[in-house]
């Protein structure tokens, strides 16, 4: 049961959305979803500040006047906490049908502003039949496209060039709990190049505070996720895989840091051409393996050291093993990370700060995963963004003492 304190914001939030009048007015009452116009306004979950129902699914669509962009402050959260947000959330996305989604949020993290690229915005919550929360509560309001300050940032870039920054740069750091999200669209027949010319993002070894996510396509998906960059060392340059690309950047609510700039260019895309591709130790992708009778005889015993796998791994991690399930003779398994070692193309889940990733083990006992212990695990990734564990895939019971030897085959140049 929350004890009263906890109402006391939840009353001044509802004091803040109802209209000022001289009588007493009435609690605003928030219903599930709806279409709402206008410079500015609030939603909340259904019932809120009560616990929100389960089992349902509401969307708000927004419309602000034509040449504005919204912009939602979310200014109370509470869902059901999942690192996944797999069960309670709340997505929001730019435009009101088949729009590119900007974000997804659950638990009790507050993300910052959150900007649409045009004049709509839609925002959908969605909840199980189990644990449920108090619900949100948001504001949504009108500002000028190329708005900038310490909320508004982000945007939509369809210009052969251009540049992208944080808020105040380079004048001051950047804000405390900022959102931005830029969608850079070129013709169909070009790629994007990016650049950054200046970094320095709080710094934290897998980047889980303040950071820099970068994405093939338009919207946030942990498969299509290029990198995720914090620190004071620029990123190496990106070129795109088609013709768009999503930079998102995030700020939590405590440190900060002088931010970054950055810059963009269209160029052609390059026809096929006969360069030998150099050879490597790397394994092929098994992208679609599955599990035959002949891969699953073959003796269920790694090879070689943490050594002599690092380079030919795609992804080197320790975590703990949180979720199992069989399917179709392979064990798809949920990771908590520990540490990673070497990202490769892991797509890697974050929710506030906890991160995991998906793991098949192709052959579901060859090597054998249990829920709750602690494993080193090396192997390669699929185009999905999961990991592959083969029958010779190097895995080892993770400890203490293998950290050293990790970090230091984390500055190893392969």
């Amino acid at each position: 049961m929350r004890g009263a304190g906890a109402w006391a914001p939840l009353c001044l939030l509802l004091a803040a959305a109802r209209p000022s009048r001289l009588q007493p007015p009435e609690r605003p009452v928030f219903t599930c979803g709806g279409i709402l116009t206008g410079e500015s306004g609030f939603i909340g979950s259904e019932g809120f500040p009560g616990v929100y129902p389960p089992n349902s699914k509401c969307t708000w669509k927004i419309t602000v006047p034509e040449g504005k962009v919204v912009v939602l402050n979310f200014r109370f959260i509470d869902l059901e906490s999942d690192n996944l947000c797999r069960y309670d959330f709340v997505d929001v996305y730019n435009g009101h049908a088949n729009g590119q989604r900007i974000g997804r949020f659950c638990g009790t993290f507050r993300p910052g502003a959150l900007v649409s690229s045009g004049n709509k915005m839609m925002v959908q919550m969605i909840s199980d039949a189990n644990t449920a929360g108090n619900g949100f509560m948001a504001m949504f309001s009108a500002a000028e496209p190329n708005e900038r300050g310490d909320q508004y940032c982000g945007g939509r870039l369809e210009r052969p060039s251009g540049s992208f920054k944080t808020p105040n740069w380079p004048d001051r750091d950047y804000p405390a709990g900022v959102t931005c999200v830029w969608h850079i669209i070129a013709p169909k027949n070009q790629l994007i190049e990016l650049k950054f010319e200046k970094f320095d993002v709080e710094r934290d070894n897998y980047c889980r505070y303040d950071y820099v996510a970068v994405f093939n396509g338009g919207e946030v998906n942990d498969a299509k996720r290029i990198g995720k960059y914090c620190g004071d060392s620029p990123p190496a340059p990106i070129v795109s895989e088609k013709n768009e690309l999503l930079i998102q950047f995030l700020s939590d609510l405590s440190l900060t840091a002088d931010g970054f700039i950055g810059h963009y260019k269209f160029r052609p895309k390059k026809l096929p051409t006969t360069t030998a591709v150099p050879v490597t130790t790397t394994f092929p992708v098994t992208v679609g393996l599955k599990p035959t009778v002949a891969l699953c005889q073959q003796k269920c015993k790694r090879t070689g050291t943490l050594e002599s796998n690092y380079c030919s791994s795609n992804f080197v991690l320790a975590g703990t093993v949180i979720t199992t399930v069989t399917r179709g003779g392979s064990l798809h398994a949920t990771v908590s990370i520990i540490n990673i070692y070497k990202e490769g193309s892991l797509a890697i889940q974050q929710a506030g700060k906890n991160m995991s990733a998906k793991v098949i083990v192709v052959c579901k006992q060859c090597p054998l995963l249990r829920r709750g212990l602690n494993y080193i695990i090396m192997g390669q990734v699929g185009e999905d963004g999961r990991g592959k564990i083969m029958p010779n895939s190097f895995i080892m019971m993770f400890k203490t003492k293998n950290q050293k030897l990790l970090n230091a085959l984390k500055n190893k140049q392969c």
